[in-house]
């Protein structure tokens, strides 16, 4: 096909803000993890889609449990609300830091 760009998985983007390697961030409707640190507004390639272990809210979770991002305090957590991001891959105890998450790549509502 001659209109095909890429497949989408990695995205490069604007940075909305200082980022660390391997942290969540989202741009507009497009959540994604850095694959590099990135100064605000600089450039950086964003993962959409593949399974991360990312900053998780208080609160058990369940395997298949639905993920939603809340950007004001940069985690994940299973109340909706936030940005649907993508699935638990494992249970996480309430207290444990992060969580497993499958990235849908879909974008935001």
């Amino acid at each position: 096909m001659k209109n095909h760009i890429q497949p989408g998985v990695n995205l490069t983007l604007t940075a909305p803000r200082d980022l660390a390697s391997g942290e969540g961030f989202l741009v507009g409707s497009i959540f994604a993890v850095a694959s590099t640190a990135a100064k605000a507004g600089e450039q950086v390639v964003g993962v959409t889609e593949q399974v991360f272990d990312l900053p998780k809210a208080t609160g058990a979770v369940t395997q298949g449990a639905k993920a939603y991002w809340d950007d004001a305090a940069r985690n994940v957590t299973t109340v909706a609300g936030g940005v649907l991001i993508g699935a638990f891959v494992d249970p996480a105890a309430s207290a444990a830091a992060t969580g497993r998450v499958k990235l849908t790549g879909q974008i935001a509502a």
